[in-house]
C-alpha cells in the first residue's frame, strides 16, 4: 500500500464560477459528504480536513533572518491550498481513480502526491531511525 495525499486547490476562476453558479453550500457539504463516505467505505481515507480561508493564516518567509511572518490574506497566491485528503491505495493508478472522482468544480486543481514512507530514507541515519522509533510508541 502507499499513501498519497491529495491536496485542494482554489483558483479565482472557482470562486467566481462557485458565485455565478450560485450553488447551495448545503449541496457542496452533500456532495463531499458522501465522497468521504465513499472513501471510508473502501477502507482508504486515512485523513481529510478543510480549512479556514485565508484571512485566519499567515506564510513565513525564510528569505529573511530571521524568517518573516505575514498575516494572511495573501494578495499574490494565484491558487489556495484549501483541504485535504490522505489516502492508503494499493498504486498510483487508484490514487488517480479516487482524484478523479472528487467532487470539485470549475476552476479547483486536485493535486496529488505520494507521501515518502520511512523505509525511503538511509536507515542508518539517526534521526530516521528516531522517526521509526517515533512512529512505533505513536501506533503503539
Amino acid at each position: 500500500m502507499a499513501r498519497y495525499m491529495l491536496i485542494m486547490r482554489s483558483t479565482p476562476e472557482a470562486e467566481k464560477a462557485m458565485a455565478e453558479q450560485n450553488i447551495d453550500f448545503n449541496e457542496i457539504i452533500a456532495a463531499m459528504g458522501a465522497y468521504n463516505e465513499s472513501l471510508i467505505k473502501a477502507g482508504v481515507l486515512l485523513a481529510g480536513e478543510g480549512l479556514t480561508g485565508p484571512e485566519e493564516g499567515f506564510v513565513v518567509d525564510f528569505n529573511a533572518d530571521p524568517p518573516v511572518v505575514t498575516d494572511g490574506p495573501y494578495t499574490e497566491a494565484k491558487e489556495l491550498f484549501n483541504g485535504f485528503w490522505m489516502l492508503d491505495v494499493s498504486s498510483k493508478e487508484e490514487a488517480k481513480q479516487w482524484a478523479r472522482k472528487c467532487p470539485l468544480g470549475t476552476g479547483v486543481k486536485l493535486e496529488v502526491r505520494r507521501v515518502h514512507e520511512t523505509d525511503e530514507f538511509p536507515q542508518d541515519n539517526e534521526w530516521v531511525q528516531k522517526e521509526i522509533k517515533w512512529r512505533e510508541e505513536f501506533e503503539g
